[in-house]
């Protein structure tokens, strides 16, 4: 560890915790071992990548965030609160997933029901709801379009909508599952935008490496069900043994150490 690194960790473990996994080590019921003691903390208000190839675990580990798998070993507390079942209800609203698909989120006949969805559930009503959900369009820039249905709308737009729907619900930490996918040009830097205008803690499940650099100051790597690397995301993505060994690979001609330092520095957050 640089000494640079070694500032990082120390600033990270004098900022309040929003994720704290702990020893996770979680297997399917089919006897698959998925997890082997996963130890992870985020600091609130950080935006992490989580790198790996396919089979690594991830999925499995963002499961445990909220509480849909559960009943492995160890421990995972998100802003403190333990994830077990008389948490789940606040558990849920504090970690936001937004999923791949946007269609796997937007199922109302207008963009507007589809943000109110979870507020109402969760008991608002009239102004309050209302104004819940001017502010979740206001910031994913998607204040003009609540009355239109989201089948109208384009793929990167119907990706915005998905992330109002979780914003509405004031979370903690906001997870993102490929969220560059199938995006084109504009629409990839639109939603990078926003991504760094949020008041949010992420973490950003990705394959997209130039993404993870351009968001992410520190990224993650999770192969084979354990963490074989931390760190800094330009450090990782410069360790050609380790991009090896993990099967990630950058696009064709991409150099990470000609990314301009403000062009990296724009993912930290800071």
């Amino acid at each position: 560890m640089t000494a640079a690194d070694h500032d990082t960790t120390a600033a990270r473990t004098r900022t309040p915790l929003s994720l704290d996994v702990s020893g996770l080590a979680y297997a399917y019921p089919d006897g698959h071992q998925a997890l082997f003691g996963v130890d992870l903390e985020v600091a609130r208000g950080e935006r992490v990548a989580l790198l790996g190839p396919n089979g690594a675990g991830k999925t499995t580990l963002v499961l445990h965030l909220n509480g849909i798998l559960g009943g492995g070993l160890g421990t995972v507390r998100v802003a403190g609160l333990p994830v077990e079942k008389r948490n789940l209800a606040e558990i849920r609203r504090r970690v936001g997933i937004v999923f791949q698909d946007p269609d796997d989120q937007l199922f109302m006949p207008t963009v507007r029901e589809d943000v109110a969805f979870g507020p109402a559930a969760a008991g608002l009503r009239g102004a309050e709801l209302a104004a819940c959900v001017d502010k979740a369009l206001v910031l994913v820039g998607m204040a003009g379009y609540a009355d239109r249905p989201p089948h109208h709308l384009s793929f990167g737009q119907r990706r915005r909508v998905a992330v109002a729907t979780v914003l509405a619900m004031e979370p903690e930490i906001l997870v993102l599952d490929e969220p560059s996918s199938n995006l084109d040009p504009a629409s990839r830097r639109e939603l990078a935008d926003i991504l760094r205008s949020l008041d949010v803690t992420v973490l950003m499940v990705t394959h997209d490496l130039p993404y993870a650099l351009e968001l992410c100051e520190r990224s993650v790597v999770l192969s084979e069900g354990v963490i074989t690397a931390d760190g800094p995301t330009r450090d990782l993505l410069c360790d050609e043994n380790l991009m090896r060994a993990h099967r990630l690979e950058l696009p064709f001609g991409f150099d990470p150490r000609t990314v301009r330092p403000d062009a990296a520095a724009r993912g930290t957050g800071r």
